[in-house]
Formats: C-alpha cells, sequence, structure tokens
C-alpha cells in the first residue's frame, strides 16, 4: 500500500501545534543567534513547595534586532544548527 498523502489543512494544523516559549534574551553575541532563559515555577510532587526552574534555549534571530533584557516569543522549529531548535516570533518588550 502506498503511503496517505497528507492534506494542506492537516499541515497547518500540525504547524500550529509547535512549541511556544516566552522568555527573557540572556546573550546576544552570536550571529543571527540569542540565548532566551525561560523561568517556570513547578510544584514539588511530594512537599508541595513551589520550585523555580529555568532553561536556556538557543534561537534564531534573522535580522540581529533583540538586545539583552528583551521579553521575548520563541517557537520550536527543525533544527538549524547543532544546538539552535528554536526561532524568534516576536519582541513583546524591549529592555530598557
Amino acid at each position: 500500500m502506498p503511503p496517505k498523502k497528507l492534506e494542506n489543512s492537516h499541515i497547518e494544523m500540525l504547524r500550529n501545534q509547535r512549541k511556544e516559549r516566552v522568555g527573557q534574551v540572556v546573550s546576544n553575541k552570536g550571529d543571527k543567534t540569542v540565548v532566551v532563559l525561560i523561568k517556570r515555577m513547578v510544584r514539588h510532587p511530594f512537599y508541595g513547595k513551589f520550585i523555580n526552574k529555568s532553561a536556556r534555549f538557543m534561537a534564531h534571530d534573522e535580522k540581529n534586532e533583540c538586545s539583552m533584557g528583551d521579553v521575548v516569543k520563541i517557537m520550536e522549529v527543525r533544527p538549524l544548527s547543532k544546538r539552535k531548535r528554536w526561532r524568534l516570533v516576536q519582541i513583546i518588550e524591549k529592555a530598557k
């Protein structure tokens, strides 16, 4: 049996299910690359105490428009390099 061909509407639906995160730019030293820090609070499963967790993502910034301290939205994409799997969607708030 030949493989099923996906319809355009189904492909668009899958594309819209990509992960999006909001975080703060902590480094913009790379060319067309920013490092975004994502902070979240999780509840400890046994003790119930809230714990701060953070993760750093390297994101593609095509126009080099981000500066340190900006709050940005990033979206998951195909691998762009060894560590870059995210791209800049929009700058929510510019740093002062």
